[in-house]
Formats: structure tokens, sequence, C-alpha cells
């Protein structure tokens, strides 16, 4: 499903005059999968992989025209079709975690978090209603909800014209919500949660069976994702 779409991309790099390809495309995309699976340097590649220097190379020209961004939509509009939904996402959620952050990373995008105690860096997210990634931005730890949600917003805007609705917690409340629905169109609605409820509880349930839930961590999130994909990319061969 994914090959023709890599095959067309690979083509227009192709010099007239260059050294002819001769790595497996099936083994560099599993190898960069590897990589952001695992968190591992390139160069800690496995040995079974082609040289770390090569994926590293493919992946920086694949990241330049887009390519991963565009295979994963469409990994997302396959599982969405299977599981009986739209191709395109009409609701979505937002959240935010708070991470530490490598030691490689600037004092300028680091922060602290007084809410979680941690200083580091915080990833403001928007899932749909099965939890698959629609997009993703990463601002320091010190960045507030409310103040790192119009961005993420606004790139969700740019990628999905069909969305309509966006589950929030009450973090998000206030400016934000009137905002969205004037600017980008969108409505916020707010789904409270008690100070009295410990642990995953499930906070308001939809006329059609759907579902919108407490966040758990982002990892959980982008790990079921990831092996939803492997799934399916096994399953087409």
């Amino acid at each position: 499903m994914l090959e023709p779409e890599a095959r067309g991309v690979m083509a227009g790099l192709v010099m007239v005059t260059g050294r002819p390809m001769v790595h497996d495309l099936r083994a560099t995309l599993d190898a960069i999968d590897y990589v952001t699976r695992y968190g591992i340097e390139w160069r800690a590649l496995p040995v079974d992989f082609p040289p770390h220097e090569a994926i590293y190379a493919f992946f920086l020209r694949w990241s330049r025209r887009g390519l991963p961004e565009r295979l994963a939509g469409r990994l997302r509009g396959r599982l969405r079709v299977l599981a009986g939904r739209g191709e395109l996402p009409t609701a979505g959620c937002v959240d935010s975690q708070t991470v530490r952050a490598a030691e490689t990373v600037g004092a300028a995008a680091c922060g602290y978090d007084a809410g979680k105690k941690l200083k580091g860096q915080k990833r403001h997210v928007v899932v749909d209603t099965l939890g698959l990634l629609l997009c993703v931005m990463v601002t320091a730890a010190s960045v507030q909800d409310r103040d790192g949600a119009p961005p993420v917003l606004a790139l969700l805007r740019q990628k999905f014209s069909t969305i309509a609705l966006v589950w929030a917690d009450g973090g998000y409340a206030g400016r934000l919500v009137t905002w969205a629905g004037q600017v980008l169109g969108l409505d916020v609605s707010i789904v409270r949660r008690s100070d009295d409820l410990r642990g995953f509880v499930v906070l308001r349930a939809l006329p059609q069976g759907q579902v919108v839930k407490a966040f758990g961590l982002l990892a959980r999130v982008l790990k079921r994702l990831a092996g939803r994909c492997r799934c399916l990319a096994r399953s087409c061969g």
C-alpha cells in the first residue's frame, strides 16, 4: 500500500549520473521505525539493517518532502476504515504531556511545569476518537495548555478541514473556546473532571456510542499506533 508513493518520491531523487540505489526500501523504512520506536541513536542500529549513514540520509530526504507524514496519514485512514469509521476524522481530542528533556535540548526549549513539578518539554497532541495521532507540537514545559493549544489547533485545521469538534479538559477553558470557534471554526467542548475521581474514569458518553476518556500517558497512544501500523503492514505484505 505504501510502496508506490515511496517509489515515486525516490524516482524524483535519482540523479541520472549518480550511483544506483542498492538498499532495500522496506529495510530502510523498518530501520527508521526501529529508531523512532526505541529512541536509539542512528549509529546504534543493529547490523541487520543497512548502514546508519544511508538510513539517516534517506530519512532526511524523505522528511524534506513530507513522505513520512503522508504515509502515516494513509495508514491512519486505512485503520479508520477497518474500524468502520470514515477515512477522514470529524472529531478529535487535545491534551498535553510534560516529559523530561534530553541533555542535548537547549535551555531555550526547556521549562518548568509547576503543576507536574517537572523540568523539560511539553507535547501538545491531538488524536482522533480511536486514539490515532493527528498532529503534535513540542514546546517548553513552562507553556500553559491554553497557550500551546492555538498553534496545534491551527495545524489541525490546516491538515483536516473535516474536523468540526475537539474535546478538551478544564485546562483549556476560557478564551481558547471562543477563539477556536471564531477563527478556526472549531467547536472546543470542555469535558470537566471532578477532583474526587481517581485513575481512569469515563467522563462523558456520546449518543453514537463514542466515549471521551481521560488521557493516559502519550507514550501509550503512540505505542498503540505503532503496534497497529506494524500489524497492518504485515497483513498487507
